[in-house]
């Protein structure tokens, strides 16, 4: 047929001007709501979703007293639709110059835990407001490991290591961690040369765990061993752990950058009244990685903060 496009089974190509329409519809869950904001009378946008209904063969919005609901079918389609529409407007665009960074104006949403943010953010803010001193960062939580913030475009970046964050998402190695072992100034695993394992779970343990699992690598490795440390209490975050410990008798595990990287037995950086000592078993080392949403892979500006944080990390914590 001329004029149209035609796959080489012969199967015309679907009309990817639908894609649009059904982004609005399941986003907005109303064929009144989504017309309006297409610029379309309510009844055009009706023979649309009836195409799509034929094209997708699902009814995709249904009636539900006096409202539309979507179907399930429509509700594992939404993100889909709305990656592939955001993906498609990004392509058409036209290509972006150079920021004028002395003028942009933006803020970034950066989900992180705390121990991070007090190892890199002052740092990193630094760093950015050196060539965009209009640009803001936000620090946001890390409540749990989900890419739905990505997904969602509520955050711009996350730090972290690597979890269930789904196939899409780009990742990126910023720096290897190892945990250590600290005490309060002047505990008495200060004086010895070498803490063993056994006199390591002879003291209490104070843990972070945001899921409320004490238990973890150390204990396995201790238990191959056959020896099992006493869990005296968990927090929420490593600066609570650590606070705890410099005010009793406790052991908190905490990450090497937060206390930047110090080596075997010298004092923490981060304060005079702590003592850090390495771990008397072996464990494996972790992945810190930055992620982010494929929607902004080619955004100029996204780009620069990526290597920014990139820099910042190597800085501190070679990979």
């Amino acid at each position: 047929m001329p004029g149209r496009l035609v796959l080489r089974s012969g199967m015309h190509e679907p009309d990817l001007n639908l894609l649009i329409a059904l982004d609005e519809l399941l986003a907005d869950g109303s064929v009144a709501g989504a017309a309006r904001r297409l610029g379309l009378s309510a009844s055009a946008m009706s023979r649309t979703l009836t195409r799509l209904r034929e094209a997708i063969g699902d009814p995709l919005l249904v009636r539900a007293g006096r409202r539309m609901v979507l179907t399930p079918h429509a509700e594992a389609l939404r993100q889909r639709t709305q990656n592939v529409v955001h993906e498609a407007r990004a392509i058409l665009r036209p290509s972006m110059t150079e920021p004028d960074f002395p003028t942009l104006q933006r803020t970034f949403t950066i989900r992180a835990n705390d121990a991070f943010v007090e190892a890199f953010g002052a740092p990193l803010i630094a760093a950015a407001t050196a060539v965009a001193p209009r640009v803001q960062l936000r620090f946001a939580p890390k409540t749990e490991k989900t890419a739905a913030q990505l997904r969602e475009g509520a955050a711009d970046l996350e730090i972290g290591v690597l979890g269930e964050m789904g196939p899409e998402v780009r990742v990126q190695a910023l720096f290897r961690d190892r945990f250590l072992g600290v005490v309060r100034k002047g505990h008495p695993l200060e004086l010895e040369r070498e803490v063993t394992a056994e006199r390591y779970a002879a003291f209490g343990h104070v843990v972070a765990s945001r899921r409320e699992r004490p238990s973890g690598p150390v204990d396995e490795a201790l238990a191959a061993l056959g020896i099992e440390r006493t869990i005296v209490a968990m927090v929420p975050s490593f600066p609570a752990a650590l606070a705890v410990a410099r005010a009793s008798d406790l052991i908190a595990l905490v990450p090497a950058s937060f206390l930047g990287n110090p080596p075997e037995h010298q004092e923490s950086a981060l304060s005079s009244a702590t003592f850090a000592f390495e771990l008397p078993v072996k464990t494996e080392k972790i992945t810190v990685s930055q992620m982010w949403h494929p929607r902004l892979e080619v955004d100029p500006v996204h780009r620069w903060l990526r290597q920014l944080v990139l820099t910042v990390c190597r800085q501190r914590v070679p990979l």
